[in-house]
């Protein structure tokens, strides 16, 4: 059986992982955004990754199409799909997987039937909840915020340290301008910060380096891969600390959600739990092992250096949350960008069926 402890001595070449073709999919939604959409830059724009069972004369069980968002939404999927490729995971059903670069090239595919498992953004998971009248219900949390803010500036150390100053990030009318905007005003502070948006985290790393006393709140693995680049900067604030302090308790700052069809995990409630069941386990290796999960996230065009990856995995916040703790999270968060622009989440926070139970 080949597992992560064993990459090392059995490396897994490219091309046994990585099928790349192009998705010409129309955007449904303007207000979708999260980390995916920033991981553009990352090296495969424009693509989507495929990484299925081995033999497709093998595949047993109900045949689950599985897609998810490139960025750390799939980092935590990646043991469960080398287990899937390499046929040692002794799963009753077969999986296929895409990874895909934008949430509106999935989301199209939800609606006509032609995804069953999807991983997307906490806010895009409400928006097709609320276009599908309620088609789909969320299982799991598989990654909670993954923000940080980054700076030259020794003296900037925490939260209220932003007090007076330009903060430079992306997201304008999205997810990182709404937390950042809730944020600043519980800590008393929004009113003497200014943001000022760029187009691409990029462009947020630039100035960073050209302006030692710049402050800038970038995604992972943008953080990780900047700070690799340029010493003099650190990345003091962690936003999900800063959710944590000043949010109402129960809930987290939340990145990435696992969705099913409604009918299908209505008919297929043994797939949901043996997803989540190794969704779960495959979190806890990559998060236990991210220097062997490199590799991987690597072969699947997640992240374009094996360094970047193993050191942005400790802070891309990959969990498995189900169940009431879920419930409590993900609520909390979506009521926080309702209140924020209610188009942010399909226009009305999604009814108690949206969150669905699983033991995991």
């Amino acid at each position: 059986m080949l597992h992560l402890s064993s990459i090392a001595t059995q490396p897994l070449g490219r091309r046994s992982f990585v099928a790349a073709a192009g998705l010409g999919i129309a955007t449904v939604a303007g207000a979708l955004a999260g980390c995916g959409q920033e991981s553009k830059d990352d090296g495969a724009t424009g693509s989507a990754a495929s990484a299925g069972s081995a033999d497709a004369s093998s595949k047993k069980g109900v045949q689950v199409r599985v897609a998810s968002l490139k960025g750390p939404t799939s980092i935590g999927l990646v043991d469960f799909i080398n287990l899937v490729q390499t046929g040692d995971g002794g799963f009753a059903n077969s999986y296929d997987f895409q990874i895909m670069t934008a949430a509106d090239e999935i989301l199209p595919q939800v609606i006509k039937g032609d995804i069953d498992i999807a991983l997307i953004p906490a806010n895009a998971a409400s928006v097709l909840y609320n276009k599908t009248e309620g088609g789909i219900v969320c299982f799991d949390i598989n990654t909670l915020g993954v923000l940080s803010v980054v700076t030259g500036d020794a003296s900037v150390t925490s939260f209220s340290d932003l007090a007076g100053r330009i903060v430079y990030l992306t997201g304008k009318g999205t997810t990182p301008e709404y937390t950042m905007n809730y944020l600043l005003d519980a800590a008393g502070i929004a009113d003497s910060v200014t943001l000022e948006f760029k187009s691409e985290a990029a462009e947020v790393v630039s100035v960073l380096a050209a302006d030692a006393s710049a402050v800038g709140v970038l995604p992972q693995p943008f953080v990780t891969a900047a700070l690799g680049k340029n010493e003099a900067l650190s990345a003091p604030v962690d936003l999900n600390d800063v959710w944590d302090e000043y949010a109402e308790e129960g809930s987290q700052m939340v990145t990435g959600v696992t969705i099913a069809r409604r009918e299908f995990a209505e008919e297929h409630s043994d797939v949901i739990t043996e997803f989540a069941n190794a969704q779960a386990d495959s979190v806890g290796v990559v998060n236990d092992n991210p220097d062997m999960a490199a590799p991987l996230v690597v072969d699947l065009g997640i992240i374009d250096n094996d360094a970047v990856a193993a050191k942005a995995i400790p802070s891309c916040h990959l969990v498995c949350i189900t169940g009431d703790e879920m419930t409590d999270a993900l609520s909390g968060y979506l009521d926080v960008l309702y209140n924020a622009d209610p188009s942010s989440v399909g226009g009305a926070l999604p009814e108690a069926d949206f969150y669905d139970s699983v033991d995991a």
